[in-house]
């Protein structure tokens, strides 16, 4: 049985916390991943896992195999992806998006999948901290994320794709043009504190001198701007590149003076071995933010 194959259904395994779990993300059973990973057991002459019921974490074993088999990987998926003379590339990416950017993410990797049959990507969504967490340690080869101000870390390296910048949005029959008067009188939505986007808030606040009139906090700007359009209060939120929320009939989007802007970028490992891959991924993201300005 391949090698490719075993490793790659042991990060599974690693990742999910269970064979069952692992299952879906390999195309597999739950059978065939319980058959690989004592398989790989049996090659590598040692026990990798604790198994507890339907749950399995690694051992000291497996935690050291670990780094040994995202690297060997990563070095075989740079091989089949480093294209000949320009030829088509191939290979798995392994790609993450806050949620407001997951839509241009999947878009862009279709379109170089199309151009690069051979390349495979997965794409799943979650929350900043969580995507820088999960590209530092090779869980994630790139994501798009919200990058903090000032914020560095030597091991990862950020390209800039865009900027959101803070606004107030309200339902459209909330005529008060003034956005600082309709926060002192409307019921406020305020995004999870504990997330930068959601510091960014408390910053804008603070630069308005207003205290509003807080009534619920969600982690999801998605969520909010459902509650904004169902009339039950307005929020201060980053105007998303997607959103399209002007052309909303039921919101209003206010500008807010002194604003300042969300800064959304692709973050990558500096020694990641899917460079080109991901170099091209950057550039199918950039096309249409270029032929739009």
């Amino acid at each position: 049985m391949s090698s490719v194959r075993l490793f790659r259904t042991f990060l599974a395994v690693a990742q999910e916390g269970s064979f069952a779990a692992a299952a879906p993300r390999v195309a597999m059973t739950q059978a065939a991943v319980g058959q690989q990973m004592r398989t790989l057991e049996t090659d590598m002459r040692r026990a990798l896992f604790e198994r507890q019921g339907k749950a399995v974490e690694l051992n000291d074993a497996g935690r050291a195999l670990l780094p040994q088999a995202r690297q060997w990987l990563a070095l075989y998926d740079q091989m089949q992806s480093t294209p000949a003379n320009g030829g088509p590339m191939s290979g798995t990416l392994n790609l993450g998006a806050v949620v407001s950017a997951v839509r241009p993410l999947i878009e862009a990797t279709l379109t170089l999948k199309a151009r690069h049959p051979g390349l495979e990507a997965h794409v799943s969504a979650h929350k900043s901290l969580e995507l820088l967490s999960q590209v530092a340690s090779g869980a994630l080869d790139a994501a798009i994320s919200v990058r903090e101000r000032g914020a560095s870390t030597p091991s990862l390296s950020w390209t800039a794709l865009y900027a959101e910048p803070m606004v107030l949005v309200a339902g459209r029959h909330m005529t008060e043009a003034l956005p600082r008067k309709l926060l002192q009188t409307q019921a406020f939505i305020r995004f999870d504190r504990s997330q930068h986007t959601g510091q960014m808030v408390e910053r804008t606040l603070r630069k308005l001198r207003v205290t509003p009139l807080e009534v619920l906090e969600l982690n999801t700007i998605e969520s909010i701007v459902e509650l904004v359009r169902s009339g039950l209060g307005v929020a201060v939120l980053p105007r998303l590149r997607d959103g399209r929320w002007a052309l909303d009939p039921r919101l209003r989007v206010l500008e807010l003076p002194q604003a300042e802007a969300r800064q959304i970028a692709l973050v990558q490992r500096r020694e990641s071995v899917n460079a080109p891959a991901i170099a091209a991924l950057v550039r199918e993201i950039l096309a249409p933010l270029h032929s739009a300005s």
